[in-house]
């Protein structure tokens, strides 16, 4: 059972905290980028540089070896996805490959490369775990700019001679916390020392562990740091506990679930197998439900989580370890129907709502002793 005790986060009055308006020193314009992909990053709504691009895209343009310290929600993914297809538009030679912790944010990344690189030619491919290797191996045999992928995918096609390194040029670590805190240290190591010394390293992390500080020192040099803390995460967001019976916890989801309220909501239960059962009986019981989690084929997660974006289900049901790596906007509430097991799992969680300034809410559900 879990140890964490959520009535200690009650806060029914959530504050708005009022960050401190960030005033850009650069536009899009004087980044010194391609006319054409500033009009692109218009086009997709992206006027005004975050803190982040506003930083680190300088930085990345004169191949400094960086380390940006953000959690998602502050814009990072365009910060080092801009610069990179800049260099790749003036030098077609240029390869980069980047490495996430999962396939969901490998297939994030990809999205949002194939729509800021909109009208160049420029090719990319993903390789991650969980589906067939083969054709991502054939995939490879054309020449790619992009290669994006997780850890383990990316070192089984090195160790098949299937991926060449000669020409990667740019190596991006994101989210690397999280893929060290999943396992992935040796792996990385051994990716690392197979790519040409003559390279830039980009290194996205929410935090800076001992781990993280030895890849940095080994790898990294002479790095810039950039770091952009938003407020704390859990600042605009109403947490509140919900009581249960032990024999009326599917009822009490159900009558929460149907108010006209609950538009948009991520359900986290503990196991793979409970979270499908959940989404079955939700589904049952008249609630558009969708479930995510490791038992699940990659193409399955991805409809899952399309259907939940789209707004086809209402509620997706998730593992926290599915769940890493998806943003989805405007998430109305978060329920832990499953404790989680400590607190950064419970911020983790809850972070899903509440996002860029919105009001959010996070209920948890806590079974009464009698």
């Amino acid at each position: 059972m879990p140890t964490f005790d959520p009535s200690q986060f009650i806060n029914t009055n959530p504050v708005s905290v009022n960050e401190e308006i960030y005033t850009p020193k650069n536009s899009f314009e004087t980044f010194g980028l391609n006319p054409k992909l500033v009009e692109t990053v218009h086009a997709i709504g992206i006027h005004t540089p975050t803190p982040i691009q506003d930083q680190i895209i300088p930085e990345i343009m004169a191949g400094r070896d960086v380390i940006g310290l953000a959690e998602t929600g502050t814009g990072k993914t365009a910060a080092f996805l801009i610069p990179l297809i800049e260099k790749t538009i003036r030098d077609s030679n240029h390869q980069t490959l980047i490495l996430t912790p999962t396939r969901e944010l490998a297939l994030q990344i990809e999205e949002e490369l194939r729509t800021l690189s909109r009208g160049f030619r420029l090719f990319s491919v993903t390789a991650v775990g969980g589906v067939n290797i083969n054709p991502q191996i054939k995939a490879l045999r054309r020449p790619n700019h992009f290669v994006i992928g997780t850890a383990g995918r990316i070192l089984d096609l090195l160790k098949r001679k299937s991926l060449s390194t000669k020409s990667i040029k740019t190596v991006v670590l994101d989210e690397a916390d999280r893929m060290l805190d999943m396992g992935f240290v040796r792996d990385i190591r051994a990716i690392l020392k197979e790519i040409p010394d003559e390279r830039e390293m980009l290194l996205f992390s929410a935090t800076m562990s001992n781990d993280t500080g030895r890849i940095v020192h080994d790898f990294l040099r002479n790095p810039v740091t950039v770091s952009v803390k938003k407020k704390d995460v859990t600042d605009n967001i109403l947490q509140d506990i919900v009581l249960h019976k032990h024999h009326d916890k599917f009822e009490t989801l159900m009558k929460l679930l149907s108010k006209p309220e609950y538009k948009r909501v991520l359900v986290f239960g503990s196991m793979k197998h409970s979270v499908e059962k959940l989404a079955r009986q939700l589904s049952h019981g008249g609630i558009e439900a969708e479930s995510i989690h490791g038992n699940k084929g990659q193409g399955q997660r991805q409809r899952a989580l399309s259907k939940f974006k789209k707004g086809e289900v209402n509620v997706l049901v998730a593992t926290d370890v599915a769940a890493r790596g998806i943003h989805v906007e405007d998430v109305t509430h978060v329920i832990n129907y499953d404790l989680p097991n400590t607190f950064e799992d419970y911020v983790h969680r809850i972070g899903r709502t509440g996002r860029a300034n919105k009001r959010g809410k996070a209920l948890t559900f806590v079974p009464t002793k009698v």
